[in-house]
């Protein structure tokens, strides 16, 4: 008998593949789970679905439960495996640069990610890159609508989560000139989080076999098949954009083969933030 399992995602895009691709490839079917995704709304987080049971399994970060920790509380949910173990944000210049380094930042605006996350590990970046982004011009344009302002002629940079940066190189409106992921190295970047109850059941052995599975299928496998299963996810991206995305992301190493979200990585995330 086939069983319902709620998946929702912080963010969607094809960084978060190794989630993607556990439904997409029909990994779960084959643990006898039939996958319904959402994306959490506005104002409310994917974490909140968990905590009243609408949701078993989220796209969450580490980083989440830091909060609740610094009040003195047990944090509501478990961070059960890793996504990403590197930052999948890159910077876009609107001219070709093959000799960019950050200090060239510097010199023009930058279009900036300022969620929570995406913006300490900014921050983050240019520390490791000699670089002070208090000297910065950073322009906060919105989540939502920073690669429209970014099209019409907003900043010099941008700062934006593949397969955004890959699109705008395709349409000729930018070109990728550096990756976060390089810049900082491996971390605990994003995460499956789930409840201390559900994670006791048979459905969350179930669930992790498949997504197992969906890992280890996603790094061995050309991206343009891996692009081919996820196509029906991204309809406005264009197949070869997403291919390239899927690709990028590979190469830069932010799916590794271990589920676990090591200690190593955890320390890099608690000194960032």
């Amino acid at each position: 008998m086939t069983q319902a399992i709620n998946i929702q995602f912080t963010r969607f895009s094809a960084f978060y593949s190794p989630l993607i691709a556990t439904i997409a490839g029909g990994f779960l079917q084959e643990e006898g789970l039939e996958p319904r995704h959402s994306v959490a709304p506005l104002g409310k987080s994917a974490i909140a679905g968990l905590v009243d049971g609408s949701v078993q399994v989220a796209q969450s970060a580490p980083s989440q439960g830091f909060t609740p920790l610094e009040k003195g509380q047990q944090p509501p949910v478990l961070h059960f495996a890793q996504i990403n173990e590197k930052d999948g944000f890159f910077i876009t210049a609107r001219k070709p640069d093959s000799n960019f380094t950050w200090d060239k930042l510097k010199s023009g605006r930058i279009l900036v990610d300022h969620g929570v996350q995406p913006l300490a590990m900014f921050k983050y970046a240019c520390l490791k890159k000699g670089l002070d982004w208090k000297s910065l011009s950073i322009v906060d344009a919105g989540m939502e609508t920073m690669d429209q302002a970014f099209r019409d002629g907003t900043g010099d940079y941008i700062h934006q989560q593949g397969p955004a940066p890959q699109q705008l190189e395709h349409d000729g409106v930018g070109h990728v000139v550096a990756a976060l992921g390089d810049a900082i190295g491996p971390l605990a970047f994003s995460s499956l989080a789930a409840t201390r109850e559900w994670l006791a059941t048979d459905q969350a052995k179930r669930f992790t076999r498949a997504y197992r599975k969906a890992r280890a299928w996603l790094i061995a496998t050309p991206a343009a098949q891996v692009a081919a299963a996820e196509a029906s996810f991204f309809p406005h991206i264009d197949r070869a954009v997403l291919t390239q995305t899927i690709a990028t992301y590979q190469k830069l190493g932010c799916w590794t083969p271990h589920v676990d979200i090591t200690r190593p990585a955890f320390e890099v995330t608690l000194d960032v933030f």
